[in-house]
């Protein structure tokens, strides 16, 4: 197997690691929303939702890695021959 090819699959991989780790902070996000839905915080609106805003910029992230793995490991091995 060679660099890029070894590359475009571990790229692949840390897109996915990042997609599951994008579920728990979403979880989380979600089950801090429901848990405080009937009190009234005024300062902490933010925390809320911030769960739920990081496990989608996780998942944005991870799902960008997946499609545009080829191009990323072709930018880090672009010296090598195919």
């Amino acid at each position: 197997m060679k660099s890029k090819q070894l590359a475009n699959v571990l790229i692949k991989v840390l897109g996915l690691s990042l997609c599951a780790q994008s579920v728990m902070h979403l979880g989380t996000g979600i089950f801090n929303l429901l848990a405080n839905i009937n009190t009234t915080y005024t300062g902490r609106g933010y925390f809320l939702w911030s769960g739920l805003l990081m496990g989608l910029i996780v998942a944005a992230i991870g799902i960008y890695f997946i499609v545009r793995s080829r191009n990323i490991a072709g930018c880090l091995f672009k010296d090598e021959g195919e």
